[in-house]
């Protein structure tokens, strides 16, 4: 199994192998595999969501005190 490169890359093999699932692509012997791979991506996507999220909050919260300590 290859590294996860990015977000994007991530959720683009997520979705191409819930779209093999769907469809009936994938063989029983290549399911648990595909599984696997799919927890793997999953948690690694939740993992950046996190992080990007408390970036982001880190960001706001520097603004809001800047904004404040300019007020004063």
């Amino acid at each position: 199994m290859s590294e996860i490169a990015s977000y994007e890359a991530a959720y683009e093999e997520l979705q191409k192998i819930v779209s093999e699932i769907e469809q009936g692509e994938i063989s029983v012997d290549s399911l648990s595999e595909k599984v696997k791979r799919a927890a793997v991506l999953i948690a690694f996507c939740k993992s950046k969501l996190q992080s990007t999220e408390a970036d982001v909050n880190e960001i706001l919260a520097e603004l809001d005190s800047s904004k404040t300590d300019n007020a004063r």
